[in-house]
C-alpha cells in the first residue's frame, strides 16, 4: 500500500504566500516605527509652588475650667429655699441656697439685745463715775461683759452667715443634687459651678521642644464633638518642671470659648504652632529617593524630562520641602515617574 503525499502542489503556493504576506507586514511595521522613533510619555504634573508651612507639636489635652468649684453647706442643717436650676448663669455673690436658720437668728437678736442693754449699763456707770457714785473697776468689769457679748454676736452672725450659700464667682452651675427639706451635711455636693469662658487645656509636649515655646503662641483644639471645628487659644503658661520619668513639660493654654461649646473633661487634640514660614513645595509623590540622594523630574521647555537632584526639608502630609535644586514655577512629575527617563519626550496633564 502506497503511503498518502502530504504535500501538493496547492499546499506549497499557500505557505509561499503566507510567508510572503508575513514578510511585508512585519517589514512595513519596522519601516513605521522607525520613521516614529520613541513615543511621549504621558504623566500628571504640578507646578512647584510657594506655601505656607506650619512647624506644628501635636498631642492630647483636657479642658479645664477657668474656676471650678462643688457648692457645699458647711453645717449640718435641711435646705429651705434654692434659687437656681439646672444650667443657671449666675453672678458672684448671687444666692443660691438657703438653708433653715430660725434658731440663728433668734441667738443673733438675742444677743443684740444684750449688748445694747450692756452698752447702756456700761454709760450710765460712766456717768455715776464723775459724780463718784461707780468705782472704777465696775465699769471695768461692765467693758469686758460688752466685749464678751460682742464677740458672741459675732459667731452668731457668722454662724447666721453660714445659713445662706452665695456664688463665690461667675459661672454656670451644673446639675441640681439636693431638694428642699433635705438635711445636707458638710462634704454633701448641692451642685456644681465653673468658669468656662474662656477654658484652659493642659497637655504636655517632650523637652526637646522647650526652648521654642512661650507664652503667647498660638493653639488649635480639635474635638471628636465637633468634627471639622477648630477653637483657636494660645499659650498662657508654662510648667515649672519637666517630668523626670516622661522628660514632658506641662502647658496650659487659654481657649476662647464664647459659645461655651467646650466643656471641663472633654479630650482635645492640641495643634501648637511654634512657627509659620512660607517655603517652596512639591507634592510628596514627585520626590524620587536613589541611596542617600533626593531626585525629581521637572519638564523643561522642550516637553522633555529632566532628572534633578534637589535638597529636601521638613514635611507635611502630602508635600515635601524643596531647599534647593529647583525654582518655583518649575513642572514636576508628580504621577508616572516609574515610566520616565532622563531626556524622554513627555505629555503633561496638571494636576
Amino acid at each position: 500500500m502506497s503511503k498518502r503525499s502530504y504535500f501538493t502542489p496547492l499546499s506549497v503556493v499557500a505557505v509561499i504566500l503566507a510567508v510572503v504576506v508575513g514578510y511585508l507586514y512585519f517589514a512595513e511595521g519596522e519601516d513605521i516605527s522607525a520613521q516614529r522613533g520613541p513615543g511621549a510619555v504621558t504623566v500628571v504634573g504640578a507646578p512647584a509652588r510657594v506655601m505656607e508651612f506650619r512647624d506644628t507639636i501635636e498631642g492630647l489635652g483636657t479642658a479645664q475650667a477657668r474656676e471650678s468649684v462643688d457648692i457645699m453647706a458647711r453645717v449640718s442643717q435641711t435646705v429651705r429655699e434654692i434659687y437656681f436650676s439646672d444650667g443657671d448663669d449666675v453672678e458672684e455673690g448671687q444666692l443660691m441656697v438657703q438653708l433653715s436658720d430660725r434658731e440663728e437668728r433668734a441667738r443673733v437678736q438675742e444677743l443684740e439685745f444684750r449688748l445694747a442693754e450692756n452698752r447702756r449699763q456700761l454709760n450710765r456707770l460712766r456717768e455715776l463715775a464723775q459724780e463718784n457714785a461707780a468705782s472704777r473697776s465696775m465699769i471695768e468689769e461692765q467693758e469686758v461683759r460688752v466685749e464678751q457679748t460682742s464677740a458672741e454676736l459675732e459667731v452668731a452672725r457668722s454662724r447666721l452667715e453660714e445659713m445662706t450659700i452665695h456664688a463665690p464667682f461667675s459661672g454656670k452651675v451644673g446639675l441640681r443634687k439636693v431638694s428642699p427639706g433635705q438635711l445636707v451635711r458638710p462634704g454633701d455636693v448641692i451642685t456644681t459651678l465653673d468658669t468656662i469662658t474662656p477654658i484652659f487645656v493642659d497637655f504636655s509636649v517632650p523637652e526637646l521642644h522647650l526652648t521654642s515655646l512661650r507664652p503667647g503662641q498660638r493653639v488649635i483644639a480639635l474635638s471628636a464633638a465637633y468634627p471639622g471645628r477648630e477653637f483657636i487659644g494660645e499659650i498662657v503658661s508654662l510648667g515649672s518642671r519637666v517630668d523626670p520619668v516622661t522628660r514632658s513639660i506641662s502647658i496650659r493654654a487659654a481657649i476662647d470659648n464664647e459659645n461655651r461649646e467646650l466643656r471641663a473633661g472633654m479630650l482635645l487634640r492640641i495643634q501648637l504652632e511654634r512657627r509659620v514660614d512660607h517655603t517652596l513645595m512639591v507634592p510628596e509623590s514627585a520626590v524620587i529617593p536613589i541611596r542617600t540622594e533626593q531626585y525629581v523630574f521637572i519638564v523643561n521647555d522642550e516637553g522633555r524630562a529632566v532628572r534633578t537632584q534637589v535638597e529636601v526639608g521638613r514635611r507635611q502630609p502630602g508635600w515635601v520641602e524643596i531647599r534647593d535644586g529647583i525654582q518655583e514655577g518649575d513642572m514636576v512629575i508628580v504621577e508616572g515617574t516609574i515610566r520616565v527617563r532622563d531626556g524622554l519626550p513627555v505629555t503633561v496633564t496638571e494636576r
